[in-house]
């Protein structure tokens, strides 16, 4: 046990203290940092999903448009 305690104190002190160290080096403080990296997730997933909806809309309206025609009479 005293193996994997020292594995998360390593992880603790030196990955998840990321936001309070770049806010130190910004001269920031460390809840803006945080903010920013919520709302900076919150729009790649908006944009990304705003492009999916897009691609899903254009999709519908080219088979919309351009359908099969069976005959030469069809015209």
């Amino acid at each position: 046990m005293n193996l994997i305690n020292k594995i998360r104190y390593f992880f603790e002190r030196h990955g998840f203290d990321v936001s309070s160290r770049l806010a130190d080096r910004l001269g920031m403080r460390t809840a803006n940092v945080r903010l920013f990296f919520v709302y900076i997730s919150f729009v790649t997933l908006g944009v990304s999903f705003g492009i999916y909806l897009t691609l899903a809309f254009l999709l519908k309206l080219k088979d919309m448009i351009r359908t099969k025609r069976t005959s030469v009479f069809d015209l």
